[in-house]
This record gives C-alpha cells, structure tokens and sequence, in this order.
C-alpha cells in the first residue's frame, strides 16, 4: 500500500467524468487499497478514484463505520433535505455549506464486483453523493451556498 497525492481543484482531472470498471484486477485492489490509506492520512471521510488522478468509477468511505467501497456506483433514490458545511480534500483549508437529500440508496459493486445496495442518512448520504459527484467531474464547490470559507476562521468561530 502507498500513500497517492490528492490532486487539487485547479487540476484538469478533477473536471472529468469518469470510465466504469469492468473487472476488478489487482491493479485495480492496489489502487483501492492506497485510496483508503491515502483518505485515513487526510483524515477524510471519503475518496474517489480521480481524486488521486485515476479516472475510474471507484469510491471509498469511512463515516466511522468502518470503510466501504462504491465501484460503479449509480444513485437509486435520494429524498429529503439537509443543509451543512461540506469540505473536501481537493480544495484543501476550504469548506462550504451546501444542502443535499437527507437519504441517499445507491447501487454499486463491491472489490469482488458483487451488487450491493447502500443506503445512508445525514453524513453517510452527504459523503456518497459527494464522492459520485467526483465521478462525473463535479466538485462541491459548485453547488456552496453563499462563498467558500477558511476551515480557520471556521474553528476560530466555533471556540468563541
């Protein structure tokens, strides 16, 4: 396993949709495995695949639930509303509040390509549709209500 460098906004390969894994090889196993190490190291709560510069249809989470992961993941049904402060590791010290569906049913294939079917609430359902959005090359930052933050002056706010 290896630490990968998250790519940032700014970086061509953040804006692009990306292509469905047809098999899982054990490139394909590497590369998952260094999305989770790497997504731990950043203390992140996910990782798409084109974050790390692979333009795959590869996701994994960790909401304090122990990590998941999304390969070719297709939103089923969302409802509900919530409205929070979203970060993500490609706009690094940024944050912004955004709303999304409180619940979010998603299909995917797990590393053995096996179907599986998500559902999540609140954070669980904020970071899926997060994540799928990386695969078709769309940040959170286009859907900020208002401007982007400093995580700082964010923190500062909270201990006064």
């Amino acid at each position: 396993m290896a630490l990968r460098t998250i790519r940032t906004m700014g970086d061509d390969v953040l804006t692009k949709v990306c292509k469905p894994v047809k098999e899982v090889t054990p490139r394909i196993r590497t590369l998952i495995e260094d999305m989770k190490e790497t997504m731990y190291d950043a203390e992140g709560v996910g990782l798409a695949a084109p974050q790390v510069g692979i333009l795959k249809r590869i996701v994994v989470i960790d909401v304090g639930e122990g990590p998941f992961v999304m390969i070719n993941p297709r939103v089923l049904e969302t409802s509900g509303e919530q409205t929070g402060t979203e970060g993500c590791l490609s706009v690094p010290g940024k944050c912004g509040i955004v709303t999304r569906p409180n619940y979010a049913k998603v299909l995917a294939y797990n590393e053995d390509m096996e179907p599986v079917e998500i559902e999540g609430t609140e954070l669980k359902a904020r970071a899926m549709l997060h994540e799928i959005d990386h695969l078709d090359g769309k940040l959170y930052v286009e859907k900020v209500e208002g401007e982007l933050k400093d995580v700082e002056a964010l923190e500062d706010d909270e201990e006064e």
